[in-house]
């Protein structure tokens, strides 16, 4: 068992430390949703990156550069470049020359529609050619860009070209039909659509706080205002280049809400009235009593405005003006929506839809429950686990006394991890109970939180039927009872990390350096006491029964940086 402590910090260090996708950058099959498909979600803050174009307009055959570069010196390691135009979200131009760093691919069937990395090596500019076209429309440049494989921002838009050609950009032409999914042909009125009569003739409801969709083009915006008496005046806007959804919903779950979706299919935005049933795909219905539409998709940015007469959550809205606000974005596929992209933002209580108000996006993001989940696990397995594991395999000699029987160490082991199996226990019923169900949209996180909550139960029944100390087994015990717990403490560090990262929406993801740095922490306490052991064992010690004064002092150190290290992480479960 010396060397467990190795094994440990190897095998959290290559957990944590795999950042493994598409290395070689051949992501065609991502040309078109531009999300990689690495288990995490985008970035939703402003990005660190940019695209610059060598022109501001474009005749058929020019040759014009295209850069890719750091705003603030961050480094990235991949990257995937193509066009769009305002009637279709797909690649027009190829792109041609490229630095050693890049390389065309295929997009959309077409060879070289898209450029991507050649490597995961780390880079501040890339530049790349792009052949222009024979086109009158105008192209948008977009990115998405790889920083790590968990950190990375999507659909980055960069300037428009003009073309010029006579006849420049066409309006996005659409119909009307009386079904479930309705469109009009004139999108300049919801290109207007701003925060002018909020508090004063409208609620809205924004996220970042404050914004105003008619300047701000990363702004997520939703209005909503009484109309004669039996109508509703709704308007979203936000970048996307699937869809952008408001939902009206009892409760701050997702399930038994009525859903208003402005959905991008083939240059037309859509408008479709849903009414969604648990986590299962939401249900269209007629749009009825659904009028004076607008709609328009103008660089990345989908808005839409229309009156509805629909009933709102199945209740008469004589009955209730009182929801909470949903406000989501997510890829469009053979024109059905797809599970968001991002976490929805949340209005932090209910809100008057006909009220003149205005909220921003819940200051205090996920629900309490989720929150005291991501709390109770921490303390587990970074605080009771650790400390129980570290007496357990340090301390036998410093603290043999006998204390009902058993020896301090023991019973301080015991103590420390019936703890953690009854914490962990709490907070998985805790997150299944808030969640109802299944989390589909959360990766390989509750994955191995059940991989863990299963080997935390086994651990303790293992130990209750342990051989007797002179008994031929007891080694076979003694390895098994310390292999699991080493595996559970991997596992759980990893479902911590990638918890961290699902309710982080700082733009610096500091939640998860943070517990870098506690891992690290952890580590170094692990070699600086297999040191002191070895010591021992080769009677380095003058003292020897000064040793367990090194053994102490090592471990008020340590609790005293592990309490530092989970008080700054629950802080920011708290704030997230």
């Amino acid at each position: 068992m010396e060397n467990l402590s190795g094994y440990l910090l190897f095998c959290i260090l290559t957990v944590v430390g795999n950042v493994s996708g598409y290395p070689d950058g051949q992501v065609s099959s991502s040309c078109i949703s531009m999300q990689p498909s690495h288990g995490a979600n985008a970035q939703t803050s402003t990005p660190p990156y940019s695209i610059n174009v060598q022109k501001t307009n474009y005749s058929e055959g020019d040759k014009i550069t295209v850069t890719i570069q750091s705003n603030s010196g961050q480094t990235f390691k991949g990257f995937l470049l193509r066009t769009t135009t305002a009637t279709k979200d797909a690649p027009i131009g190829t792109f041609i020359n490229t630095d050693s760093s890049a390389q065309a691919i295929s997009c959309n069937s077409i060879s070289g529609g898209a450029a991507s990395h050649t490597s995961n090596s780390v880079k501040q500019k890339v530049e790349v050619q792009w052949l222009a076209p024979q086109s009158s429309e105008d192209v948008q440049f977009k990115v998405t860009v790889v920083q790590s494989r968990n950190i990375f921002w999507s659909n980055i838009l960069g300037p428009t070209l003009k073309s010029t050609r006579q006849g420049g950009s066409p309006n996005i032409s659409t119909t009307t039909s009386s079904g479930s999914l309705q469109t009009q042909s004139k999108p300049s009125a919801a290109d207007l659509i701003s925060r002018d009569g909020c508090s004063t003739t409208k609620f809205c409801f924004t996220s970042p706080s404050g914004c105003d969709p008619l300047s701000d083009s990363s702004c997520y915006f939703m209005s909503s205002a009484a109309v004669d008496t039996d109508g509703l005046r709704i308007e979203i806007s936000g970048p996307s280049t699937g869809y952008m959804a408001v939902g009206f919903s009892d409760d701050q779950k997702m399930g038994s809400d009525d859903i208003y979706t402005c959905l991008h299919d083939n240059g037309r935005i859509i408008i479709q009235h849903a009414y969604s049933t648990g986590r299962s795909p939401p249900t269209v219905l007629t749009l009825n009593s659904v009028d004076n539409i607008t709609t328009s998709f103008n660089n990345g940015v989908i808005k839409c405005s229309f009156i509805t007469r629909n009933q709102i959550s199945t209740q008469q809205r004589a009955f209730t003006d009182m929801y909470y606000i949903f406000l989501a974005q997510g890829p469009v596929e053979s024109g059905n929506i797809r599970i968001h992209s991002q976490i929805p933002f949340i209005t932090a209580s209910k809100v008057n839809i006909t009220g003149f108000q205005e909220s921003s996006s819940n200051s205090n993001g996920r629900p309490s429950a989720i929150k005291a989940h991501g709390a109770l696990m921490l303390i587990s397995w970074m605080t009771t686990a650790s400390i129980g594991m570290l007496i357990a395999r340090y301390f036998k000699e410093a603290a043999k006394q006998l204390v009902g029987g058993k020896a301090i160490w023991f019973q301080a082991h015991l103590s420390l991890m019936v703890l953690t199996v009854i914490t962990t226990a709490i907070a998985f019923i805790v997150a299944f109970a808030e969640v109802q169900g299944w989390s589909y949209d959360t990766g390989a996180h509750p994955v191995l939180g059940c991989i863990v909550m299963a080997l935390a139960l086994i651990q303790p029944f293992v130990a209750i039927f342990r051989p007797a100390p002179q008994s031929k087994r007891r080694p076979i015990f003694y390895w098994f009872h310390a292999l699991n717990a080493l595996v559970i403490k991997v596992l759980a560090v990893a479902t911590i990390f990638l918890g961290l990262q699902l309710i982080d929406s700082s733009s610096n993801m500091w939640l998860a350096k943070v517990m870098g740095g506690f891992v690290g922490w952890e580590a170094l306490m692990f070699i600086l006491l297999d040191t002191d052991v070895i010591c021992k064992k080769k009677e380095i010690y003058q003292e020897p029964e000064n040793t367990m004064k090194h053994e102490i002092l090592l471990l008020i150190i340590y609790v005293c940086g592990n309490l530092a290290f989970l008080i700054a992480l629950l802080v920011g479960i708290g704030k997230s």
